[in-house]
This record gives C-alpha cells, sequence and structure tokens, in this order.
C-alpha cells in the first residue's frame, strides 16, 4: 500500500517518461534495455523529476499492442531496479496482471490510460492493492482511436466521460485520495480539441480529483515555433512542452508528464517563485 505523493508547495509534481519500448513516438527504442532505462530514469531524477512513469507498451496512433508476458519482461526489471535506488515508481499499463507484476517489484503507483476500461480486473486489482490510481479519458485503443474524435462539446463530453469513470472506480473501492484523472491529450483528439481542452483545464479541476497531464512533445505541439509550417520533429518539441507546462502550473494540476524534464521543472519553479514572492 503507498499513498498518493503530494504536489511539492506551489509547484506540480514532475513525472519523467521512461518508455521500455521499441515504438514509442518520440524515443522508441532507445532505452529498451533494462541497464539504459535504469540509468535514463536516474538522469531525469537527477534533472528534477519527482517520479518515474515505466511503460512497456506504446500507445502512438496504429500501434499495436505486445503481449502480456513480452511487457512484464519489458517493465518489471526496470521498475525493480529504479524502485531499489529510491525512486518512486508508476507503471504505465493497461493490464492487470501487469501492474500486479510492477508492483510486487516496487512500484507504487498505476497509470493506466484506459482509465480501467481495457482490463475488466484493473479496478479490483488496484483497489485491493490500496495505491494510486491514474485514469486517463479513453475511448479505444491506439489501433483505431483517431477514428473516434467526434465530440458535440468536446469539453464537456471529456468532462462527463471522465467523470464517469471517476465514479466507477470509486464504486469499485479505490479511494477519493488515491484516484488521479487525465483528460487525455492526444488520445481520440485532434490538434485543435487538444488545444481547446487546454484552454479549459479548469473545467478537469472541477471533478474533485487531482489532475495528471501529457502534453510532452506530442503531435498537437508539431508547428508550434515552426518558422516555414513544417513538422518540427518530436524531440526538438520540448520548448513548447515547457510553455505548456506554464500553462498547467499556473492551473495548479497535480502533475505534469514530460519526456524532458529538465525545462519543465524550471518552468514549474519559475511559478512558483512568483507566487512565493507576491505572498512576502
Amino acid at each position: 500500500m503507498s499513498r498518493l505523493p503530494q504536489r511539492p508547495g506551489d509547484r506540480p509534481l514532475v513525472m519523467g517518461v521512461v518508455n521500455v519500448t521499441p515504438d514509442s513516438f518520440s524515443d522508441g527504442g532507445r532505452w529498451l534495455d533494462p541497464a539504459s532505462a535504469i540509468e535514463h530514469g536516474l538522469a531525469l531524477l537527477q534533472e528534477g523529476a519527482d517520479l518515474l512513469d515505466i511503460g512497456g507498451e506504446s500507445t502512438r496512433p496504429g500501434a499495436s499492442r505486445p503481449a502480456p508476458q513480452e511487457e512484464i519482461d519489458r517493465v518489471v526489471p526496470v521498475v525493480r531496479g529504479l524502485a531499489a535506488l529510491g525512486a518512486v515508481v508508476s507503471v504505465d499499463t493497461m493490464r492487470a496482471q501487469v501492474a500486479t507484476a510492477a508492483l510486487e517489484a516496487g512500484a507504487a503507483i498505476v497509470n493506466d490510460v484506459s482509465g480501467g476500461l481495457a482490463d475488466e480486473a484493473m479496478a479490483a486489482t488496484v483497489a485491493a492493492a490500496g495505491v494510486p490510481f491514474v485514469a486517463m479519458h479513453w475511448r479505444g485503443h491506439s489501433k483505431d482511436m483517431q477514428s473516434r474524435t467526434h465530440y458535440d462539446d468536446v469539453v464537456q463530453d471529456v468532462c462527463r466521460e471522465l467523470a464517469s469513470r471517476r465514479d466507477a472506480l470509486l464504486a469499485a473501492g479505490i479511494a477519493a485520495d488515491q484516484l488521479v484523472l487525465d483528460p487525455g491529450l492526444g488520445f481520440a483528439k485532434t490538434a485543435a480539441q487538444n488545444w481547446t481542452l487546454l484552454g479549459a483545464i479548469d473545467t478537469f479541476t472541477a471533478l474533485g480529483q487531482p489532475l495528471l497531464v501529457g502534453a510532452s512533445r506530442k503531435s498537437f505541439l508539431g508547428t508550434v515555433g515552426s518558422v516555414d509550417g513544417s513538422v518540427v520533429p518530436a524531440d526538438q518539441r520540448d520548448a513548447a512542452t515547457a510553455a505548456v507546462s506554464v500553462l498547467l502550473a499556473q492551473a495548479e494540476v497535480w502533475g505534469i508528464r514530460v519526456h524532458e524534464v529538465h525545462s519543465t521543472r524550471a518552468a514549474c519553479d519559475v511559478i512558483a517563485r512568483v507566487r512565493e514572492a507576491g505572498r512576502g
């Protein structure tokens, strides 16, 4: 059993991404080897990450799913290694059996992009373990999620669907003080819809649960800063990501999930110091 980490003062928690996958959109294959993934996780901690999110399944649009045992084999050695070194570790998985294996290896949080919809055993598994659970807004697996972008009103529809998951997860026994919600930027959303959701982030804080938001390097940031309108490569979108992090810090979200930690941590620290100075 573990408790939900709390925001450190006036800034959000910074969650560093460790993708143990061959096909993630930003850095697939770079840290597939456990030793490399552990080294990368430690580097993110040194840059200022508060916790690390370890994932063994790519959720980029069109991605295929690995077999359950393959996902376990990818994430468990990394979770075990980083947890043994004192890191607060989240496992990014949609499968209850992967969550169980990762928790046994030392993970403290389960981050499920399906919000428990992809595996009917997930909610009961997390409730029994008594660990924090991040539930994202989700409409389907990566293979076809971008065919599910019709909304009458994207803010109200996402808010309503996320509220429905909140209520179901609480009814399944997950404690209210252990549940985090995520509006799911990039998942069954167009670029325009992502921007609309960001502009209405306060609507999601009104759901009454802490918020985790992941905009890092996503495709809707692909033309931000481009002089000629060409697409900026994913690994060059960290300045845009940091700018989004400023907006999220101002909205007082619980956490921000990013690939490159230093710039987001610095952006959040700026907001915290301005607030501190204003109280002085």
